[in-house]
């Protein structure tokens, strides 16, 4: 009876923990996805162009995607939280001044807020992969990892809708949002998550450089192929979202709460299936790598075949399987990508994965916008490209794909110490 007590406690202590740590994804989500309903609103008060409009999601992800390598480094040599604290702060601070700026009319000064926004998210979402998996190992570190993704989703799926509620008082409310729900994440960080101790000191950065070459010259190959993975779906998700919330609007004057609801539908899939994937990848490789392939198959043929269909319900069909498809490929990523390093060299190989992910969500929105007009030339190209890239995963990713313990060392090194990992 104590045992299944104390199991229970360690069960609580679990999730309060991981939820403390999956409200970071879901608040770093909100820094773009909470923006595309309000997208149009923000061009006709400022009076600006869409390539202009779309600079709000871009000028975000981008220095987010240049900075996350710097995050990465950061917090192996000094700690995750440490890297995690003051990013928060910053990014609500950067949301601050983009709703002054809004209610003055700045634009260039707006587009300043969303720069500090993507430097403080720089060391939030990807750092946090990297905490979860110096946390838990084995089948608890897919199933956190998992969650961290379905938060992600959540973030996307609660976004438009959370959007186009605060735009029904003004629309640069979505900008004040960001303060009022950094505080209590940093509060939960700092007082639930316990980050485990370096044993260790902090090795010289020549050796650390050292270190990181012969992880890229082990696994390089299939890193390459994962990271692009990672990159290719984000692309096409928030470039489809884009596209869709400017065809609600323009075509069918569905805007609001109505407009977020439809803009969640194919997010929810993703989350969902998200939550789904990490309970049952259970750090199999060719599970793995099965359903990064899939997805991308996934998304290839759902963008292949939206250009032949202008009826809604259709259309949002399609969507949903792109969203399962993201579902599928992106905690199997997570993953493979965080246990196929050790603790020490985590931050920087997951954040190098982090800034990929960005800058696949920086280039999507202006890529769709330029291509609005040449719809079989944007989808059908997506579609190859996305189905290349399952190829080459199905082709890299194989069972020699060394995934590690909590400690760092290989799975198979730690059976041989008669260690088994949990």
């Amino acid at each position: 009876m104590q045992q299944t007590e104390q199991q229970k406690e360690e069960n609580r202590s679990w999730w309060v923990v991981l939820l403390s740590i999956s409200f970071i994804p879901l608040l770093m989500v909100l820094g773009n996805s909470m923006l595309i309903p309000v997208l149009p609103e923000i061009r006709s008060a400022l009076n600006i162009s869409q390539l202009q409009v779309s600079l709000l999601i871009t000028l975000f992800s981008v220095p987010a995607g240049i900075v996350i390598p710097i995050s990465g480094i950061l917090s192996d040599r000094f700690g995750r939280k440490k890297v995690m604290i003051p990013s928060l702060l910053l990014y609500g601070a950067g949301g601050v001044l983009a709703g002054i700026s809004s209610t003055a009319g700045s634009y260039l000064l707006m587009l300043t807020g969303r720069i500090l926004q993507g430097i403080g998210a720089a060391g939030t979402a990807p750092i946090a992969m990297a905490l979860v998996s110096d946390l838990y190992r084995e089948e608890r570190r897919s199933k956190a990892l998992g969650i961290l993704e379905a938060s992600n989703g959540m973030g996307k799926v609660l976004s438009p809708i959370f959007g186009s509620l605060l735009a029904l008082i003004v629309w640069y409310a979505v900008y004040f949002a960001f303060p009022v729900l950094v505080i209590p994440a940093v509060i939960a960080l700092w007082i639930f998550v316990k980050e485990p101790q370096r044993t260790e000191a902090i090795p010289p950065i020549a050796q650390y450089k050292n270190h990181l070459v012969k992880i890229w010259k082990r696994q390089g190959k299939w890193m390459i192929v994962a990271f692009l993975a990672g990159a290719v779906t984000l692309f096409i998700l928030f470039g489809v979202l884009f596209y869709l919330s400017d065809i609600l609007e323009a075509k069918y004057r569905i805007d609001g709460i109505l407009k977020g609801l439809i803009l969640a539908i194919p997010l929810l899939a993703m989350s969902s299936t998200s939550y789904w994937t990490g309970g049952h990848i259970r750090q199999k490789t060719r599970r793995m790598r099965l359903f990064i392939a899939g997805g991308l198959f996934s998304i290839s043929l759902a963008m292949a075949v939206i250009p032949f269909f202008s009826n809604t319900y259709v259309l949002l069909g399609l969507l949903v399987l792109i969203g399962i498809g993201s579902g599928l490929v992106l905690p199997s990523l997570n993953t493979l990508i965080t246990s196929a390093v050790g603790s020490d060299e985590r931050g920087i190989v997951t954040s190098l994965y982090g800034s990929v992910r960005f800058l696949g969500v920086a280039i999507g929105p202006p890529v769709f916008g330029l291509l609005e007009n040449q719809r079989l030339l944007l989808f059908l190209g997506a579609s190859i490209a996305a189905a290349l890239t399952g190829a080459l995963a199905l082709k890299t990713i194989r069972q020699t794909v060394r995934l590690r313990g909590k400690g760092g060392q290989s799975r198979v090194l730690l059976r041989k110490k008669g260690l088994q990992p949990t």
